[in-house]
Order: structure tokens, then C-alpha cells, then sequence
């Protein structure tokens, strides 16, 4: 072994560390409302920050040096003040946007939360069935997709389908599978009026959010949430759209939901499938995202496929494993999109 190697991994693993302490404490300055306190504010004082948060001083304190340390805060060691950059505000102080990363943070601790399950599974196999996580888990994945759904979800990337976009604004039927807590779907009610949606999960517990956003919204006359499987739908019903966001992967049974998906889309119908941006090889996910796609792989998405006796695909699956999905699936026409993402990757499945 050579030493300057034995040195230069000491200092990743230390690096790593520290990257998980402070994303831990960024997942409290999003979670208590720090970084909304400070946001715009420009430099504050210790005491002006502790007012106006009205939180516990003495974590306030801690959390404040711990970011500056973080490099997520700016420190005035003449005027002892505390600044959040307007560039860290951008993301972190924006929820409801298409670009909060406050989501990814509430994800970390959900996670990890689980990690001695996890290990255990690796000896005695098995896994952590998806309503282990609770309203933490649906939480998380609300916070990483609303802002994005609302945003970007009709205005860009069914806009990129011309002929979709076309049929809904006339009047179509769609299926979002695997909708959870319903923002795919509830934003296009709201932009297609003369559409028909329904949102089916198996999840009781992100139905029953899915309802509550409908009834806030007022968009109960074109959108009906149902939880359950296939065999809870209204039977001979074929859909124009059938969107799934984010949950291919996570299946027990993949080829055979998309076989059924290909049975409900109408003749000239398209399938559009959302997935975690990752390359085939992983020589070239070596890389930040490719390093936390893993993990959320490990600690979420393969191991509660596993847990229910699924294949366990997993977040890392990518355009050629989710093609050979459809075609096993009696597809024909598969796309991927050219839409523009750093995370995400985009297809339309096709008869």
C-alpha cells in the first residue's frame, strides 16, 4: 500500500463525512424554517436570528456555525454576522419551485433511518416495504416533485409531445400510475379542462393527500383518485395518456404492470415514463448523482421491491434496461426525449 493513497482516501472518507453532517444540518434549516428566516435578509446577527425563527437559541447557535463551517453560510468576523447567499436561498428557500432541493434533503434522513434494516437484509435478505417509511417517505417525495410538476410538467414536457398535448386540450382520458399524492395529475386537470384524469396507487396514505390536494384545488369534476390496483379501475377503459412518474423501478412486478398498461392505452395512445437520470454503463455514472442514485437505490427504491418479493430494478436502471421492460411488454415504438434535465430522463412508449 502506498501512504500518500492510504492519506488521500482518509481524506475522502472525512470529506463524505462531512458532506452527510451537512446535509443533515441543511435538512433542519429547510425543515425548521431556518433558510426561510434567513433568505434575503442579508447579514443578521445571532440574537436577530433567534427573534425571528423563533426557535431554541442554543441549536440556532450551533446550526449557525455549523453551516458557516458548511460553507453554506457566510460569517462577518468584524460585525459577527450570519448571511445566507441569494444563490443558496434560490434553492433552499423555495419550496413549491421547480428548483427546491429541499426535498432531496428531507430524503436523506428518511433513508438512512432505515440503514440497520437494510444491512440486515444484506445477510438475511428481504427489504424495507415501502409504507415502513411512513408520512416521512410520502413527504420527501412530495417535496422533490411538486414544485416540478407544477412547473414543468405541461408547459414543457407534454408540450414536447405536440400530438399528446393536442389531444388533451380537445378532450382526452388519462391514467397517472403510481400517482402517490397526485401533483402530475392535478396539474394537468387544472391546464386540460376538457380531459377526463384518474390517479391509481396502492398506497392508502398518499391517496387519501392525493384527494385532500384535489378538494383544496376545486378539481374534483375531471380528476378522480383511486387507490388500489388494476382491478379497482372501471373495466373496458382505454386511456389516450398514461403517465408514470418515477416508479417503473420500483415495481414487483414491472413487465407485467406495463403489459397491462399497454392493454388500457388506446391504439394511437402514448405511455410517458419518467425515471432518475442515469447512463447504462456505470463507468459513467461515476459521478455526484450516480453516487447518491445508488444510495437511494440501496436505502429506498431496489430494497422495497425486494421486500415484496420483486426484482429489486432498482434507481440505476437506464435507457436500455427500461426499453427491454417495454418490449417485453408488447411495445413497439420506444423514445427517449430530448428534454433537458440534470436527474431526470424522459420516454414515450408507443403500440
Amino acid at each position: 500500500m502506498e501512504k500518500e493513497r492510504i492519506k488521500e482516501f482518509a481524506g475522502k472518507v472525512m470529506s463524505d463525512l462531512s458532506g452527510g453532517m451537512a446535509a443533515g444540518l441543511a435538512y433542519v434549516g429547510a425543515q425548521t424554517g431556518l433558510f426561510q428566516t434567513l433568505s434575503g435578509q442579508g447579514p443578521m446577527s445571532m440574537e436577530h436570528i433567534i427573534e425571528k425563527s423563533g426557535l431554541q437559541p442554543r441549536y440556532v447557535e450551533e446550526w449557525l456555525k455549523g453551516m458557516v463551517c458548511a460553507e453554506y453560510l457566510q460569517y462577518d468576523v468584524d460585525n459577527e454576522t450570519f448571511e445566507l447567499p441569494d444563490e443558496l436561498g434560490f434553492l433552499l428557500a423555495s419550496e413549491g419551485t421547480d428548483h427546491y432541493m429541499g426535498g432531496l434533503l428531507h430524503s436523506l434522513p428518511m433513508m438512512l433511518s432505515v440503514a440497520p434494516r437494510v444491512s440486515d437484509a444484506f445477510i438475511n435478505g428481504g427489504g424495507v416495504p415501502f409504507e415502513d417509511y411512513g408520512q416521512d417517505g410520502i413527504l420527501a417525495i412530495d417535496l422533490m416533485n411538486r414544485g416540478l410538476y407544477e412547473q414543468r410538467f405541461v408547459s414543457y414536457w407534454l408540450k414536447s409531445m405536440p400530438t399528446v398535448y393536442e389531444k388533451l386540450t380537445a378532450g382526452g382520458r388519462v391514467l397517472d400510475f403510481g400517482c402517490g399524492t397526485g401533483h402530475a395529475a392535478l396539474t394537468m386537470a387544472g391546464a386540460f379542462a376538457k380531459s377526463q384524469f384518474i390517479g391509481l396507487d396502492i398506497d392508502p396514505a398518499s391517496i387519501a393527500q392525493a384527494c385532500k390536494n384535489a378538494r383544496d384545488a376545486g378539481l374534483t369534476d375531471n380528476l378522480n383518485f383511486v387507490q388500489g390496483t388494476f382491478s379497482d379501475l372501471e373495466p373496458g377503459q382505454q386511456f389516450d395518456l398514461i403517465t408514470t412518474c418515477d416508479c417503473i423501478h420500483d415495481l414487483t412486478d414491472p413487465v407485467g404492470v406495463l403489459k397491462k398498461l399497454c392493454e388500457l392505452l388506446s391504439a394511437d395512445g402514448t405511455l410517458f415514463i419518467i425515471e432518475p437520470k442515469v447512463a447504462d454503463s456505470l463507468t459513467e455514472n461515476i459521478n455526484p448523482i450516480g453516487a447518491l442514485y445508488y444510495g437511494m437505490s440501496v436505502f429506498h427504491c431496489m430494497t422495497q421491491s425486494l421486500a415484496a418479493g420483486g426484482p429489486g430494478l432498482g434507481t440505476c436502471l437506464g435507457p436500455s434496461g427500461m426499453q427491454s421492460l417495454v418490449k417485453q411488454a408488447g411495445f413497439n415504438s420506444f423514445e427517449v426525449l430530448e428534454l433537458k434535465s440534470q436527474m431526470t430522463l424522459f420516454y414515450a412508449v408507443r403500440h
